[in-house]
């Protein structure tokens, strides 16, 4: 019984010790994003999206810009598969660098719509190989890359405010959810990456196109197990939908 108690004991120090150290960054920033989906055919389409993203105080400097391309295909009018690739910059200050740090990102999706009279929901699983290109000091780029895998579930419900419902003009509700997970031999101490949780408005202007505007908040886990980052973001992205098959 002694025994038990002492091994108790231990454990408790052991985990208040590691939750004194954990620590939490706050941080404000602002994203805005165009993203496009273009259907050639009845299987054949185009995603691209251009991302920027501050550092922090809102409007004080870059942190990173994201251009991602890729390829779908579509299994019906509701489920597509894309592959494609991004690449991302990270602006200096980053990871204590005096210059921008680029990462090459190959990703693969699924993606697929439930639709309803008066809601919509949006979900799509995401996989991502990513090569982070490492530093030889804080000025210069390293010739190596490091590699993870990192797997996404994102989860949208758009709910219509008004009598006008999806058509033009009309304004919706949207509340989103996105986890990331990171996976590989360079995974120590976060396998949890981060879960981003977004509430806001949608403004349509045309049937298929909208302006999606709110707040979102970034929790997550760096390298390190025990440091975090919470973003407070305010997010305004642009979705832009064309379908040039003929009689459409």
């Amino acid at each position: 019984m002694k025994n038990k108690l002492l091994l108790i004991a231990f454990l408790l120090i052991v985990v208040g010790a590691t939750a004194q150290t954990k620590t939490v960054a706050n941080i404000n920033q602002v994203w805005g994003g165009y993203m496009n989906q273009t259907r050639f055919s009845n299987k054949w389409g185009l995603w691209g999206e251009v991302q920027l993203r501050s550092h922090e105080n809102f409007f004080d400097n870059l942190s990173t810009s994201i251009v991602r391309v890729g390829g779908t295909y579509y299994l019906n009018d509701d489920t597509k598969l894309t592959a494609g690739y991004a690449y991302v910059n990270h602006f200096a200050p980053a990871n204590g660098a005096n210059i921008s740090t680029p990462e090459h990102r190959p990703w693969q999706q699924i993606q697929w719509h439930t639709k309803y009279p008066r809601l919509r929901l949006m979900q799509w699983v995401r996989v991502e190989e990513r090569y982070r290109q490492r530093l030889l000091n804080a000025d210069e780029l390293d010739n190596s890359f490091s590699f993870n895998w990192r797997v996404r579930y994102n989860l949208l419900m758009q709910v219509p405010l008004t009598k006008k419902m999806f058509a033009p003009r009309g304004l919706s509700f949207i509340a989103n959810d996105e986890v990331h997970l990171n996976f590989g031999k360079q995974i120590v101490n976060n396998t949890f990456d981060q879960n981003r949780f977004f509430v806001g408005l949608a403004y349509q202007t045309t049937k298929t196109d909208n302006i999606q505007f709110g707040y979102m908040n970034l929790f997550q886990q760096l390298a390190s197990g025990n440091q975090y980052r919470s973003l407070h973001v305010a997010r305004v992205f642009y979705f832009h939908n064309l379908d040039l098959r003929k009689g459409k």
